[in-house]
């Protein structure tokens, strides 16, 4: 190995294949590859970097698992003992005023036959163990936080973070150098919003020509609900209420399990007034009627959020550069209108190991893995993104403009309009202040609603108390000059875990406050700020939440 990318005083590891993020896509990849290399009785290292302090304790979704993926990677899944228990039963879609829920028919992208719904934590773990049986080797709690990038301008692999560097800069006595993971192809699964893919974004211009990505932040709670209110197998939806009439946003409720409720909001991050805060948008939806009668009786167990692509078809990017690829929410392959994208990340991932199975076998001169992307488009994943392509950007024009085309789209053009509407940035769309009405916010009850830090208390979170912050400022001054003046400092109510402080002095000169140690890794901040001044960096490996079952 030669070039400036490598650096004498780290250990290097070599791999066939290096994969940056072990959640369903990720895992995916690895198991897919080696599965193609036994059949053609090939050897084939393949190794995955996790963030996490183990498989799954950064993963969060709804979940309710549509099975085609999963079935193609594990045929014989039921025999293997997968945790696909819970089977879907019954949809309900519903319409909240402040005091109703009226049923509407359930959209046909929203039908839940055969699907079920899991914990992707426990589903990821499992993956893992069939990944290692494979001998993918997989390493939690190290964090990739460095692309290696060669003099040729090819990926190389990525480096982990150095551990024990205390808020100075220093090495303390727990200090531990980084390590070099070097590959022929280095895939990228980190999720929605990665640190090293916005790096990748901005090195290989991935994003030019097409829409900017847009997302939403989803928060999720479990419930242990007394018996009597739990229907194994239920699906609830709903749209309207809390939410204004422009806002996009919307719930979720999942019976599954021994009496637990995976209930969750999700509010788009596009919103315009900055006194919106979907954490307390979330904690006032529960309070109505149709909700709190589920409810009644019960105990949260856990809590935790994170910001979820919703950008879809006109918001890929180019998905490969030399040495590498992006799969997954990495690539924003989620799709909005059926609220699910665990089934495209798995067939993502999927397709990139074959993709790269292929350009080994075929010892290409390239480092650019480009027969990816064809692949990508001869899937199912591509066409069933492009046939829903307009419906969540429609709602840009409002909730009841949003549901009629939503019907239109679906129902009469069957996906197929000969237009496509467009995506904007997030941060662009937040209005100043002065234009906008504040919001008055019911104080929690401590029954069915609670407060940030109580919440933040039941995520696990942990980050080593004497590290650099892994929240940064580009410019300092902003916080103040921009955010606050303008803006009244939106990043103290967007951000689910209390993270961002206004604090005043004796003279009463404000100032932004950045408690780092209860970042749960939603990545809102990094996406809403509106002058995109917060950089998410990864923090050491092994620090953040630790969601367990979620």
């Amino acid at each position: 190995m030669t070039g400036n990318w490598h650096r004498d005083d780290r250990e290097t590891m070599e791999y066939d294949v290096l994969i940056v993020g072990a959640g369903p896509a990720g895992l995916s990849a690895a198991i897919h590859l080696k599965q193609l290399a036994a059949k053609e009785n090939k050897e084939l290292s393949v190794c995955i970097i996790e963030k996490g302090a183990e498989v799954g304790t950064h993963l969060l979704s709804g979940a309710v698992l549509e099975p085609r993926a999963f079935e193609e990677l594990f045929p014989n899944w039921v025999e293997m003992g997968a945790p696909l228990i819970t089977k879907a039963q019954k949809d309900k879609f519903l319409f909240l005023t402040n005091s109703m829920a009226i049923p509407l028919p359930n959209p046909p992208t929203m039908h839940n036959k055969g699907n079920y719904i899991i914990s992707l934590g426990e589903l990821a773990r499992w993956m893992a163990g069939q990944a290692e049986n494979l001998g993918v080797e997989i390493y939690p709690g190290f964090a990739g936080a460095e692309l290696l990038i060669d003099e040729t301008g090819c990926v190389r692999g990525v480096a982990t973070g150095d551990q024990g560097i205390s808020k100075k800069g220093e090495r303390t006595d727990a200090f531990t150098q980084g390590v070099e993971l070097v590959a022929r192809q280095t895939i990228f699964a980190e999720g929605c919003r990665g640190s090293l893919t916005k790096q990748l974004f901005e090195k290989y211009k991935l994003r030019d020509g097409v829409d900017p990505q847009t997302y939403g932040l989803g928060i999720k709670e479990i419930w242990e609900i007394a018996p009597e209110n739990f229907e194994l197998g239920s699906i609830t939806h709903t749209i309207g209420w809390p939410m204004d009439t422009m806002t996009y946003g919307g719930s979720w409720m999942y019976h599954y399990g021994k009496n637990l409720v995976s209930i969750g909001f999700v509010v788009g991050l596009d919103y315009q007034n900055p006194y919106l805060s979907p954490y307390e948008e979330f904690q006032r939806f529960k309070h109505h009627p149709a909700i709190s009668k589920v409810l009644k009786g019960g105990k949260r167990i856990a809590y935790g959020a994170r910001a979820i692509n919703e950008g879809g078809f006109q918001s890929i990017p180019k998905l490969t550069f030399p040495g590498g690829m992006l799969i997954g929410d990495a690539a924003g392959f989620l799709n909005v209108p059926k609220i699910k994208g665990n089934h495209t990340a798995m067939k993502s991932g999927m397709v990139a190991a074959k993709a790269i199975f292929e350009h080994f076998n075929k010892s290409y001169d390239s480092n650019e893995v480009s027969g990816y992307t064809s692949m990508i488009k001869q899937s199912w994943i591509w066409k069933e993104l492009e046939l829903v392509r307009n419906i969540r950007p429609a709602f840009h024009f409002g909730l009841f403009f949003g549901m009629l085309y939503a019907a239109f789209d679906t129902f009469i053009m069957k996906g197929k309009a000969p237009w496509t509407f467009h995506n904007h940035a997030d941060h662009s769309s937040l209005k100043k202040a002065d234009e906008c009405s504040k919001i008055s916010y019911p104080k929690p009850d401590g029954v069915l609603s609670f407060d940030r830090l109580t919440s933040v208390s039941l995520t696990g979170t942990n980050h080593a108390e004497d590290q650099p912050s892994h929240l940064q400022l580009k410019n300092p001054a902003l916080a103040i000059d921009v955010n606050y003046a303008l803006y009244a400092s939106p990043e103290t109510r967007y951000c689910p875990a209390g993270v961002y402080e206004i604090v005043k002095d004796a003279s009463d000169k404000p100032a932004l406050q950045i408690n780092a140690q209860n970042c749960i890794h939603c990545k809102t901040c990094d996406i809403k700020d509106p002058m995109q001044n917060i950089n998410w960096v990864t923090p050491e490996g092994g620090g953040g939440p630790n969601y367990g079952a979620m």
